[in-house]
């Protein structure tokens, strides 16, 4: 029974709807229609192929492995897959993409001949409702037609197709230069058939897309390629039709392989979004600022002291967590969560990200709105009121809620660029009773969350453990990077919190203090964490450290560029959910940092 490949061994690619994971040995694993957050069709990753796949290959040998690609690439700066095999019979290629959506959401995938002449095989098994619901396939004018109750799924092909095990599939062979095509589309099940696809004029409209949109990058700098790949796939990872951007497009792949920290990030976390929001400003991307500015607004409405960590991609707030026991989980990882029980947490820094954010929306030209300085000031409003309450902090602990130290610090954050916006005379506001207010959250901190006998700030108030985002205090401005306690916190947590590879936990698991967190079981080294401490490095002048690590975090990225949310020092492969952007943000803020420092090879 074939199984999913190493997270690694996926490529990513969507139509800013939706997007699919495909291995290195042609087969789909993962795919949800019509959303980012629907149900899949294919939920082999997450089990095996009887929870839905489409594999698309050379036929494979007679104990049934398919061969992994020979070679894979994207084409140029797009998010258009070409996988080739070299076979004994001859070199076959298969190009993958989703189209950017013009009606039906739409996979298309185009077996070309390069030499020789190459059998493939289409197997696909649809399953609906994350591999529960087996849907009727059936034929309609020459078409496939899955459908299970709202659902229904459209193979278009020239080749001819069979069903054998409740799989259908086709045989085909390829020469030099013959092409055959695959199309699956989706549509509501009551309503009429998805037009015909094109999938040559999709293909090439596709890559115009991309190439147009990539155009708009002001970044040049050595490390153009890794921030370019970096924001092409946050690019993907947004939801078009609102503005709202997913953490990651898949549900429950494990921080600890075979363990319980699976959770699902198909949802616009609204601290993810602000900072790939400041990713995407800095790099000249204003239009997806102005939407998610959009998408902000709508979801937080005329409510921001009921400010959610989280929302749906279309602002929805009901994220009700539940578990799906019929799925046994990615290499044994359960439970497979859907939902995210987060969605209540109190985090306070939250409000510092959405602050900072439109702060640099504001600072970049992005057009004035009115209600966006008034929301900003309702935050500060209700900050000023419950920034000196215990919260569950950025990592969600499940835990007793405490006095996180980045949590004051990005309070101290939401009232200090709210303080700039006052002073700029765009609004009214309290201004020296906030000034006030920003004094005595700072003297807070540094009062009740430095230890002076290490000579570092700590995790919570009165605590001794150590949490890598204490490296953001030195980039929030919240103390200069010469400050001796920024200094001995960077250095404490290359001390107490780095791997022997040299990378970033995010905070202690192991050991006493096994369950801090409300959880049982270990994670790797947290991905964004370790770019934080290149950017920290960079800051206080040690650049070719900074560059040393930076160029280590790059060398982790699969063979296409992509990082999943952790590094697994034990088993030296990523974890988490896949691609992540809370792990492509930092890398290229780091890039844009180390550009600026002159930090970089040769």
């Amino acid at each position: 029974m074939q199984v999913a490949g190493r997270i690694e061994d996926y490529a990513l690619i969507g139509d800013m709807q939706t997007a699919a994971l495909v291995c290195r040995d042609g087969t789909v694993d993962w795919l949800c229609l019509p959303r980012f957050d629907s149900p899949a069709v294919f939920a082999g990753l997450l089990g095996t192929e009887e929870h839905g796949f489409w594999r698309l290959g050379p036929a494979h040998a007679a104990d049934g492995t398919p061969p992994p690609a020979s070679r894979r690439r994207y084409r140029g700066d797009s998010l258009v897959l070409e996988s080739e095999w070299d076979t004994p019979r001859g070199t076959v290629r298969v190009i993958d993409f989703m189209p950017p959506r013009d009606g039906a959401p739409q996979l298309v995938r185009i077996v070309e001949g390069v030499s020789g002449r190459v059998p493939m095989r289409s197997a696909l098994r649809m399953r609906f409702s994350y591999g529960w619901v087996v849907p009727w396939v059936h034929k309609v004018d020459s078409r496939t037609v899955a459908v299970a109750g709202p659902d229904s799924v459209w193979l278009d092909t020239e080749a001819d197709t069979y069903g054998e095990d409740l799989t259908t599939f086709s045989d085909v062979t390829v020469g030099p230069g013959e092409r055959v095509t695959f199309t699956l589309s989706w549509q509501p099940s009551h309503k009429e058939p998805p037009g015909r696809p094109d999938p040559t004029g999709a293909l090439a409209a596709t890559e115009e897309f991309w190439r147009e949109w990539v155009g708009h990058c002001t970044y040049h700098g050595p490390y153009r390629d890794a921030v370019i790949r970096s924001l092409i796939t946050l690019k993907a990872l947004t939801y078009a039709p609102t503005g709202g951007i997913v953490a990651a497009p898949t549900t429950s792949l494990p921080e600890d392989i075979g363990g319980s920290r699976n959770w699902d990030y198909r949802f616009t976390w609204l601290r993810d979004a602000a900072i790939t929001l400041s990713s995407l400003l800095r790099t000249g991307y204003r239009e997806e600022a102005r939407a998610w500015r959009e998408w902000l607004l709508r979801a937080v409405a005329g409510d921001p002291e009921n400010l959610q960590i989280m929302y749906g991609i279309a602002g929805e707030r009901e994220l009700t967590e539940a578990e799906l026991p019929w799925l046994p989980g990615y290499e044994g990882s359960q439970p497979v969560r859907i939902g995210n029980g987060a969605a209540g947490q109190l985090q306070l820094d939250v409000y510092g990200e959405v602050t900072e954010a439109l702060h640099l929306a504001h600072m970049t030209g992005l057009t004035r709105s009115d209600y966006a300085s008034l929301l900003q000031i309702k935050l500060i409003q209700y900050l000023e009121d419950h920034w000196d309450e215990p919260d569950e902090g950025i990592w969600e602990v499940r835990g007793p809620r405490r006095h996180f130290v980045h949590s004051k610090v990005m309070a101290w954050v939401a009232v200090d660029r709210t303080i700039k916006l006052l002073e700029s005379g765009d609004v009214d506001g309290p201004l020296e009773r906030w000034r006030e207010l920003r004094e005595t959250i700072h003297r807070d901190v540094c009062e009740k969350g430095y230890d002076p006998h290490r000579n570092t700030f700590t995790q919570s108030y009165g605590s001794k453990e150590l949490d890598a985002s204490l490296l953001l205090i030195p980039q929030m401005g919240f103390l200069p990077p010469d400050d001796k306690r920024v200094i001995g916190t960077i250095e404490a947590i290359q001390r107490e919190l780095s791997t022997s590879d040299g990378f970033v936990l995010r905070y202690p698991t192991a050991g006493e203090h096994a369950g801090v967190d409300g959880l049982e079981g270990d994670e790797g080294a947290f991905l964004a964490c370790s770019f934080w401490l290149a950017d920290d490095l960079a800051m206080i002048g040690r650049v070719d450290e900074a560059r040393r690590l930076f160029e280590k975090l790059l060398s982790l990225r699969n063979d296409l560029g992509l990082l999943a949310e952790e590094w697994d020092p034990r088993l030296q492969r990523q974890v988490g959910n896949f691609p992540q952007a809370f792990s492509h943000v930092p890398l290229i803020d780091t890039a844009l940092r180390l550009t600026a420092s002159g930090a970089y090879g040769g």
